[in-house]
């Protein structure tokens, strides 16, 4: 087999579906990345436009020219650990489909806890309005909304471009009369209506500037660092949430905060020091604490 990916010459004309995935898979094995088969079958169902089930269903099919070409293309970016995510244009949150660009964070399953916080923290049948810091591709606003059809939801991105994104991602999902995006840092596009919400959510960007070097090159490459990196400790975009949070909740209105497990305890503090009470940590499915909640005190 060539180390090349598989080309249109005639030496290819045995080039099925299962042929192809098996090729692919060692060479995407090779180059280091975690799930190739996986991997492997989500760029040639994209190659095809077809579900993955097709893959197996015609598996012993030629794969015509055409698609051999955009297969070859696809691989070559992936090998050049270029992310899945980008490459194929969405990721799976929650149990939907959202679009995804390198102008966005790829959604994570760690943040599927941020989501299931604020659910078990929401009512369910009163109406509630929610403000998330760094939409990205709108993941965590739109699956709240689609969780709780009594919410009314607002969020801030720094990235124009992850807006128009996030604004695709909540047409697609039939929610955008009840997301209204606003550019700007933080809570600053809200700043205008002190008191007035229920919640505020975030999965800011946490990780330390010294850190960039140890990161997988899919992320250290690729993924914007804005929605990354925040200063020498991580925590810069938390303080900056917490300067203003205190002052747009309503008395008993909570924040909810992803982190890395290391930080849950100093923002744990922090949250006591801007007016917080009763800071929970919440972990991960991999037991991980990764999500740290606190509701606002009560004015006397």
């Amino acid at each position: 087999m060539s180390t090349s990916a598989p080309n249109a010459t005639s030496e290819t004309d045995g080039w099925t579906i299962q042929r192809i995935l098996e090729w692919t898979t060692g060479f995407l094995r090779q180059k280091g990345i975690e799930s190739p088969r996986v991997e492997a079958e989500l760029l040639l169902a994209h190659a095809r436009k077809c579900p993955r089930i097709r893959l197996y269903t015609d598996f012993n099919s030629i794969l015509p020219d055409t698609e051999r070409a955009i297969m070859r293309e696809l691989v070559q970016r992936r090998a050049k650990r270029e992310p899945l995510a980008y490459i194929i244009g969405s990721r799976e949150f929650y149990g939907r489909s959202f679009e995804v660009g390198p102008a966005v964070l790829i959604p994570r399953p760690e943040t599927e806890t941020l989501v299931d916080v604020c659910l078990e923290l929401l009512p369910q049948s009163v109406p509630v309005r929610l403000i998330e810091v760094g939409v990205g591709s709108g993941c965590v606003s739109i699956s709240l909304a689609l969780q709780r059809p009594n919410a009314s939801l607002a969020a801030s991105d720094i990235s124009d471009t992850a807006l128009e994104i996030a604004r695709r991602n909540a047409q697609k999902h039939s929610v955008a009369d009840r997301l209204q995006l606003a550019s700007g840092s933080a809570l600053q596009p809200f700043l205008t209506e002190p008191q007035q919400w229920d919640a505020i959510v975030s999965n800011p960007p946490y990780i330390r500037d010294d850190e960039k070097d140890s990161l997988a090159p899919e992320i250290r490459e690729h993924e914007p660092a804005h929605a990354l990196f925040a200063g020498s400790d991580g925590l810069a975009v938390v303080r900056l949430i917490l300067e203003h949070a205190a002052s747009l909740l309503k008395p008993g209105g909570f924040i909810a905060l992803e982190l890395d497990p290391a930080q849950c305890p100093t923002v744990s503090q922090l949250l006591l020091q801007s007016g917080f009470s009763d800071p929970r940590t919440h972990s991960d499915l991999a037991g991980q604490g990764r999500v740290v909640s606190a509701r606002l005190q009560h004015r006397t």
